[in-house]
């Protein structure tokens, strides 16, 4: 049986994997065709641009009772380049084979993407207690870019969500969640000098080194007695230094 005449979200993910949406690219082709899907069951639905750049655009679009938590089913659109790699089927054109759709973004995420657009003209036609919501964002791949556009357009608008199903593949298996991340920039400071005479002046790696060993000092204490989760591959907080830049010579001593 042929899957794409029988399932109205793998038609649309044939559709949308025809659209080259790699991170950094325009995206708002597929937006639009979105939007018409979404028009089509009556689903009104705003736009996010990016200021800068109005031709790569986040989606958001409600169904169901207004001022009421709903349900979010949140998706990237843009995919990550394919340049240099071994494909050997069209990575934009969807291609079934042995019950399987190859193409660039057919998991990573625009699968999701489909079925969620199919999920929300669904829900236009049944009474809803609680609203089902659609948000698209771009640039997810580079650093979830694309979304903050999204989130300060909606900014004090909405309620939030009762409960958020973020479409990432995951190995094919639900995730209940995931950890938090925070990145920091230290810029540690000291005196150049000549390192014939090192000890008159302060060396900044030596500083750097010392913040470095205390942040290890800080992961031991997390892994031994701060608080714990089992439910993840490492059960406790984790902290390292991920890049480390300094000195100009040998003989200088860094400042």
């Amino acid at each position: 049986m042929d899957n794409r005449t029988t399932s109205p979200s793998v038609a649309l993910l044939d559709t949308l994997i025809a659209f080259p949406s790699v991170s950094l690219t325009p995206n708002l082709a597929l937006i639009q065709k979105v939007q018409d899907v979404l028009a089509g069951a009556g689903i009104e639905s705003i736009l996010a641009p990016d200021p800068q750049d109005p031709s790569r655009s986040n989606l958001f679009a409600t169904v169901g009772p207004a001022g009421v938590p709903g349900v979010l089913l949140s998706g990237h659109t843009d995919v990550v380049p394919v340049e240099g790699q071994p494909w050997t089927s069209p990575p934009f054109e969807a291609t079934h084979r042995d019950g399987r759709i190859y193409g660039r973004g057919t998991a990573d995420m625009k699968g999701f993407v489909a079925c969620a657009v199919t999920a929300m003209v669904a829900a236009a036609r049944r009474p809803l207690q609680r609203p089902l919501q659609l948000a698209l964002s771009f640039d997810e791949e580079i650093g979830c870019v694309g979304v903050r556009h999204l989130l300060r357009r909606l900014e004090n608008t909405l309620p939030a969500p009762y409960l958020c199903i973020v479409g990432e593949p995951t190995l094919m298996r639900i995730g209940t969640g995931h950890k938090g991340k925070a990145a920091y920039r230290a810029i540690c400071c000291g005196q150049a000098g000549h390192s014939g005479l090192a000890p008159r002046f302060f060396n900044a790696i030596h500083m750097a080194s010392d913040l470095v060993a205390s942040l290890r000092d800080v992961q031991r204490e997390l892994a031994e007695s701060g608080p714990r989760d089992e439910g993840y591959g490492v059960p406790y907080s984790t902290v390292h230094a991920g890049v480390i830049q300094g000195g100009r010579a040998l003989n200088i001593v860094p400042s």
